[in-house]
């Protein structure tokens, strides 16, 4: 498969694009603001690298288009690239709800645009990396959990609209993942208060793990294979059954004792 994967420098794009890379037939343009980008594609096989903002509207159709030429085609978008704003919304700035919307909903939709001949050539796929924060609101995250929301509809909107020339559009919504931008609050290794946030986190986490990027990236790259040529429109919740324990933990459910889950 010709894969251009964004955020690849890092976290879940990271782990998407080493994971693509081990299979023979993929060839792969990574994306990633951050310039370390190169260092990945150095080290991974058949991987060119590209530094780009997608902020910048201009910058997201460029990059489809550099890589439809550097791949000769395409056939699946991995579109991870992602921003957080946190505070409380009566106090976020204006221009970081912009930013949030601009990375993380509308870069997703001007990519798909600018490739959607080479994808309705191949027949190709998008995958988004959404967030069970798009679901439940969580805050102080408004801006995040309100943009992976317009994500999630933007996808079924695509997998319906598309779906006539054979592309297909998907979600992967991760729970609680360790990737850079989540160690502060709760990274593996971290101390005080942030080791304390795990600890309550993984007891309410039904598999009472903390996911990585590679139980993600394995979720992505099934719903761009060819095997899940039947799978549209779906977002795939990879949280360890976190979303489940929603309201027996806030509902306080009759005949249910919330030690069965936290235990």
């Amino acid at each position: 498969m010709r894969c251009l994967i964004t955020g690849a420098a890092s976290g879940i794009g990271l782990a998407i694009a080493e994971l693509a890379a081990s299979a023979e037939d993929n060839t792969l343009v990574l994306v990633d603001r951050d310039p370390t980008v190169h260092t990945v594609a150095e080290k991974l096989r058949s991987s060119t690298a590209i530094v780009a903002d997608l902020e910048n509207p201009q910058g997201a159709t460029d990059v489809a288009d550099a890589a439809t030429k550097a791949l000769g085609g395409l056939d699946v978008i991995f579109s991870n690239a992602g921003v957080m704003a946190n505070g409380p919304l009566e106090e976020l700035t204006l221009a970081a709800f912009d930013r949030t919307f601009a990375v993380n909903t509308r870069a997703t939709w001007l990519i798909a645009k600018a490739a959607f001949l080479e994808l309705k050539r191949s027949r190709g796929s998008i995958v988004a990396t959404a967030s069970i924060s798009g679901t439940h609101p969580t805050p102080p995250a408004g801006a995040y959990s309100a943009s992976k929301a317009a994500l999630k509809m933007l996808i079924e909107q695509l997998a319906l609209e598309w779906g006539r020339y054979g592309i297909r559009a998907n979600c992967v919504s991760p729970g609680p993942t360790d990737t850079a931008l989540t160690y502060n609050s709760f990274g593996a290794g971290s101390a005080g208060e942030a080791a304390g946030n795990r600890a309550y986190r993984e007891a309410l986490v039904p598999l009472r793990r903390i996911g990585k990027p590679e139980d993600v990236a394995a979720a992505a790259l099934f719903l761009a294979d060819p095997a899940a040529q039947q799978i549209t429109g779906v977002d795939l919740k990879v949280d360890g059954g976190l979303s489940l324990a929603v309201m027996p933990v806030t509902g306080r459910v009759p005949g249910f004792s919330l030690d069965a889950i936290t235990a």
